[in-house]
């Protein structure tokens, strides 16, 4: 059986926020809070995450990861040295 939420003491720049991410997704306030509720029950919390990822080691250095990061990022601007 479905359960009704209230959230309350909403301040206007964030119910703002919450209306445009909704207008851009094409639904309502109310639906998109549907939405991210269903994603985020769905996901575990971090703490559970990280117990599980710590047991599945990678072979993949640190080195080979910042090489990648750097390769998808693009050159950095001359930040006026």
């Amino acid at each position: 059986m479905p359960r009704t939420l209230q959230v309350r003491d909403v301040d206007d720049e964030t119910y703002a926020g919450l209306r445009r991410h909704a207008a851009a997704a094409g639904v309502t306030v109310p639906e998109l809070l549907r939405r991210e509720m269903r994603r985020l029950a769905s996901r575990p919390p971090v703490e559970e995450w990280l117990e599980r990822t710590r047991h599945h080691p990678s072979d993949i250095d640190r080195d080979a990861v910042l090489a990648s990061l750097d390769e998808l990022r693009g050159s950095w601007p001359d930040a006026g040295r």
